[in-house]
């Protein structure tokens, strides 16, 4: 386990098995510490956990269609671990890799190895994932890497946020994502390939709970994914996360082109979380930034091939202030 602290006295906590983001204690606009992710107090509850909780996510962060792509005329054939699909890396994934850990200054550097033919992927690839965490109280992440033959790459990080501090659900969160547009999907969260509006699902200081759908089966989140404006490599404002009771705003900015909206229908948890019960559905929510799910089969998605001699480079950046500290223009909640 590693603290990051900065002189106001908000840390974050992360361990090197799975790169895992495990706590960020900030303060509400009372000057109070409290957590606003989900996480475990022990090793164990990380290694029994189904949600991806806190963890980097890898090779290939979200969905890749019949567990498989062709790639220079080669079919690659991936683990299959989510009804005849692949996500978030298979059974191989990150989430649950130990990582090497090295300090360089205020930088907590975690770096893996995935080698050649691991849950399918061609390639030697090296990550590495680096933490900071500012005066500022925002919480830098760069993900960069290599491989010696042609490959696919996308990571993330899968925190799962509830601003409250509390055991309240995320319904009343307010969500602005900065996205006109979306990811059309068919089963199972595939998509189709198309980009459509919105509509609907456009949040603008939304409330969670008006985007969600109640039936006599019980309610329905989201798991979308948004297209952000400005596209890719350049670092753009993505996502603001507001909590009225506690006051608390999370900006979101990434060179990601994608973010994935999850608001945690389907959290069960084997172990107790930081508060002492288990995890249930929508006690948390992700904004993940990361490139579209199967880019690799959809030719008009950006495009996630990485090559010998390149160097990956993308940043995600969470913002933690409150509606009195925040410079965002959305303040009032």
């Amino acid at each position: 386990m590693f603290t990051l602290r900065n002189s106001s006295g908000a840390y974050v906590q992360l361990s090197n098995y799975g790169s895992v983001l495990v706590a960020v204690y900030v303060a509400d606009q009372n000057g109070i510490l409290d957590n606003v992710v989900l996480g475990y107090p022990g090793l164990q509850g990380y290694i029994d956990d189904t949600a991806y909780i806190g963890a980097t996510i890898g090779r290939f962060a979200n969905r890749i269609a019949g567990s498989g792509f062709e790639l220079d005329e080669v079919r690659y054939d991936l683990e299959d671990n989510d009804n005849g699909n692949s996500n978030h890396g298979g059974y191989s994934g990150f989430h649950n890799r130990v990582f090497d850990a090295e300090i360089n200054g205020d930088q907590l550097v975690f770096s893996l190895l995935s080698a050649d033919g691991e849950g399918g992927y061609p390639g030697n690839l090296n990550l590495k994932v680096t933490y900071q965490w500012t005066e500022d109280n925002h919480l830098v992440m760069d993900y960069t890497a290599d491989c010696d033959r042609r490959t696919i790459a996308n990571f993330t990080n899968h925190a799962y946020f509830n601003l409250s501090g509390s055991a309240e659900k995320i319904f009343d969160h307010r969500l602005t994502i900065f996205a006109d547009d979306l990811l059309e999907a068919g089963t199972n969260y595939i998509p189709t390939g198309c980009i459509v509006p919105a509509g609907e699902l456009k949040f603008s200081q939304s409330l969670i709970r008006e985007k969600m759908k109640i039936t006599g089966e019980g309610i329905r989140g989201l798991n979308v994914c948004y297209v952000l404006k400005d596209g890719e490599k350049v670092l753009i404002p993505a996502a603001v996360l507001q909590e009225e009771k506690t006051g608390r705003i999370m900006e979101v900015s990434t060179s990601y082109p994608g973010l994935m909206l999850y608001t945690g229908d389907f959290l069960s948890s084997l172990h107790a979380g930081h508060g002492g019960e288990r995890y249930q559905p929508f006690d948390g929510l992700c904004l993940e930034c990361q490139y579209f799910p199967d880019s690799p089969n959809q030719p008009l998605f950006p495009s996630v091939i990485l090559s010998p001699g390149e160097i990956f480079r993308q940043s995600i950046i969470f913002k933690f202030g409150t509606a009195t500290t925040s410079t965002h223009k959305y303040q009032d909640i």
